[in-house]
């Protein structure tokens, strides 16, 4: 069984960053938190068996946390590793 892997980059609004890293670590999928500096404020990674449950944990996870501005997620190529 093929385990996917993606990496959610997020960026939240201004003093929210400790809530939402503490949101993230309760999600099914996400295997990883680290809060970053830069234009995005915290970086998730995020595995499971099924494609579909990864989009759903971005969509109706991730992106619909409070105080969360935006998402950028990077999935690897298959192959490529």
């Amino acid at each position: 069984m093929t385990v996917e892997t993606a990496y959610v980059l997020v960026n939240c609004k201004l003093g929210s960053e400790e809530s939402i890293l503490d949101s993230l670590k309760y999600l099914e999928s996400v295997k990883e938190v680290q809060g970053t500096f830069g234009v995005y404020d915290i970086i998730a990674k995020i595995e499971n068996s099924d494609k579909d449950k990864l989009r759903e944990t971005v969509t109706w996870g991730i992106r619909k946390l409070e105080n969360v501005r935006s998402t950028l997620t990077l999935m690897g190529i298959e192959g490529q590793n």
